[in-house]
């Protein structure tokens, strides 16, 4: 069915000629912006010359990262959104635990979104085929989707009593948590932390990992928690995103003018759990990967294998198998 989204995994338009998020194709009206916003660079206190690595093996810094847009796009619609996520962050926990959760999504997506493309224009510069890059139909599926969700931005897009994503908003304990932030393009999971509050998402798992996780989120409600606490609470949520075995699809109906999106049963016919296993030497590698700034190790993490390490009270780790 014509939706009249635009999808461009259809002829992987993707080399900086038309916007990122409608398509739009007049070269005058298309502008570069940054990927990382020069207001969130500010308010961390970074100079745009930090480096991130991408999955070609380049290295390139946060100011040479920019993506296409729309200049109407940019201007009525991802601008005003800027701004709102911008006087959030600056102003703390409480301010972002206000925000809407679909405004979360689209900043947050868009900010992942513009890794996705940018990962896609170095392959196409390279000659790589989508095969070269390993990306199977599923994972253009997973992408094309979530672009497809962020045009809820500038059109009129609505989630039919469902949400595509987990967000769970957390109080840090230091108030002034140096920023950084980390992605799974995979997974479409992200994380960010600073002053003192952290965010994490899954964007297109319709709200089964935050379920899957209910006791401990339910645990830290309220609390605030330390920086070890947070990096935990972040790595159980990648790794259940790893192991959630389900590619949710969805239905795009366009009535009226308005293009209403539905969520089809994740279970469909499997008879298998949503998840896979939980391992805990598995989960206890991701950890060792979290806890990297404070130096724990693998045999310290799993020494007791049924009860990994965990600095929460009341750990509530998934059952292992």
């Amino acid at each position: 069915m014509n939706t009249n989204l635009y999808d461009p995994f259809k002829n992987f338009d993707f080399l900086y000629k038309n916007c990122f998020l409608s398509g739009k194709t007049f070269q005058s009206e298309v502008v570069q912006i940054p990927l990382i916003p020069k207001w969130l660079m500010d308010l961390a206190g970074l100079t745009g010359e930090e480096r991130i690595q991408f999955l070609d093996e380049t290295i390139r810094t946060y100011n040479s990262l920019i993506i296409p847009i729309n200049s109407e796009v940019n201007e009525q619609f991802l601008t005003p959104l800027e701004d709102t996520i911008k006087r959030a962050f600056t102003n703390g926990f409480e301010s972002v635990m206000a925000l809407p959760e679909q405004d979360l999504f689209n900043w947050i997506g868009k900010f992942l979104y513009g890794f996705i493309y940018t990962e896609m224009h170095a392959a196409l510069r390279k000659e790589m085929t989508a095969h070269g890059l390993n990306m199977s139909q599923s994972l253009m599926m997973k992408f094309a989707n979530l672009n497809f969700m962020l045009q809820n931005l500038y059109t009129n897009v609505v989630f039919e009593e469902f949400s595509p994503w987990s967000i769970v908003i957390v109080k840090l304990e230091d108030v002034e948590t140096p920023f950084s932030f980390r992605d799974e393009i995979n997974t479409l999971t992200f994380s960010i932390k600073m002053k003192d509050f952290g965010i994490i998402a899954c964007m297109q798992d319709n709200g089964t990992n935050k379920r899957y996780h209910k006791n401990i989120v339910e645990e830290v409600e309220g609390k605030a928690l330390t920086a070890e606490q947070f990096e935990e609470l972040s790595a159980r949520f990648y790794y259940s995103a790893y192991l959630f075995n389900r590619l949710p699809e969805y239905t795009f109906m366009p009535v009226d003018g308005t293009i209403y999106i539905e969520d089809m049963p994740l279970r469909g016919n499997m008879t298998k759990p949503l998840f896979d296993v939980w391992q805990n030497k598995t989960y206890g590698q991701v950890l060792e990967n979290f806890w990297k700034p404070w130096g724990y190790v693998l045999f310290e993490i799993i020494k007791n294998p049924d009860q990994p390490m965990s600095f929460f009270e009341n750990p509530n780790l998934p059952v292992a198998g």
